[in-house]
């Protein structure tokens, strides 16, 4: 190299280093809150708009307890992959049984991997959507649990919420928690232990009861004093993060049959959270569903996948969706277009695998245009 090269080149690097230094390298995260106008979000200091856009987070129908202690690379190597596919939120579903040894004592060890990946959404500048209370495999969940009264319960998992707003509390990263996923209000008096739905998907069951014995109390008014409760909890510990419920939605057949009216419960809740899978076979009741849900606060879609549909089907619905919703989240299960394409070139893709293909296709396809 002549001495005229070097000399170019050392100050070609010098002035590179000059301006890297008086550049910032990308916007502080944010803490997200609800916008001026009560029907969308914005940051909290510089106000811009924030359209939640992203997935549920699961690695081969695993829930992230059974490997995020032995295996945090694979749950890393997901998040990056879930940013590189275009996400700014990750809903994450943490077991009840996994965060607590007790009534009031909390597992030190699954409230660390909660720290850990606080440090990780930052890094990655991820928004976490923190669904609790999580009972999705009977096994995982205590005896001690379920043979708990309405009262005992409602305290347990208040000292649940206390101890994981406690230790999201300074993140920037916390989008919101979501009180529950999918809860029902008994229409009716139900057997001693009986919290459990019944209903098994996968071998998961989704949905709980909050109470087994309304008595005397209206359905629709057990939800509104269940969540005072779990928000009085997490209040005391987080005065900042978004508070909300992953809401079953409304059917013609069934209305709501959870018993969670968004109406009523609206008040007591910084958004509504709505689940909602269009089906083929019910053209026009899924934007009839959400339309239920605009209750003069913002309206996050929190599940929804081409599951009883084609890809085109949803998104139709979601395009649609837009009048009502400001934010979308689907579904994410370990694997990405690129591993896709892999297992295609194989001849090894399964049509569970090429129903998720065809959701990212149109999770990057439409991420410009609902999260730009």
């Amino acid at each position: 190299m002549n001495k005229q090269l070097a000399v170019a080149l050392t100050l070609l690097l010098a002035g590179f280093q000059m301006l890297r230094a008086s550049t910032p390298v990308g916007r502080a995260m944010e803490r997200i809150i609800v916008g001026p106008d009560s029907h969308g979000f914005v940051t909290a200091v510089s106000r811009r708009p924030f359209h939640p856009w992203g997935f549920n987070y699961g690695n081969g129908g695993r829930l992230m307890e059974d490997f995020w202690a032995a295996d945090w690379k694979t749950f890393a190597d997901d998040f990056r992959k879930m940013k590189a596919l275009g996400a700014n939120i990750v809903r994450v579903h943490l077991q009840y049984g996994k965060f607590m040894d007790g009534p009031s004592r909390a597992n030190r060890v699954s409230f660390q991997l909660l720290s850990r990946m606080l440090r990780l959404a930052e890094r990655m500048g991820l928004y976490l959507d923190v669904t609790g209370l999580a009972c999705y495999r009977p096994g995982d969940t205590p005896a001690w649990y379920n043979q708990m009264d309405e009262r005992q319960r409602w305290a347990a998992q208040s000292n649940f919420w206390s101890a994981v707003a406690a230790t999201c509390a300074r993140s920037p990263a916390i989008f919101c928690y979501d009180l529950i996923n999918e809860p029902i209000s008994p229409g009716g008096e139900r057997k001693p232990g009986q919290w459990r739905s019944g209903s098994s998907l996968g071998g998961y069951d989704f949905l709980q009861f909050i109470a087994l014995d309304p008595g005397k109390r209206k359905r629709e008014d057990i939800p509104v004093a269940w969540i005072r409760v779990m928000r009085a909890a997490i209040r005391s510990r987080d005065t900042n993060a978004l508070i909300s419920v992953g809401l079953l939605p409304w059917g013609r057949q069934w209305g709501w049959l959870s018993g969670f009216v968004p109406a009523k419960i609206a008040p007591e809740l910084d958004f509504i959270s709505v689940h909602i899978y269009p089906d083929s076979k019910k053209p026009g009741e899924a934007m009839e569903a959400l339309r239920k849900c605009a209750v003069g606060k913002p309206v996050v879609i929190e599940e929804t996948f081409p599951l009883s549909c084609s890809a085109s089907q949803e998104e139709a619905f979601l395009r649609k969706s837009k009048a009502v919703a400001c934010g979308w989240i689907g579904h994410y299960d370990g694997q990405d277009l690129h591993d896709f394409r892999v297992l295609d070139h194989n001849g090894k893709l399964t049509i569970g695998q090429s129903i998720y293909r065809s959701w990212q296709r149109l999770f990057v396809k439409l991420r410009p245009e609902f999260a730009p």
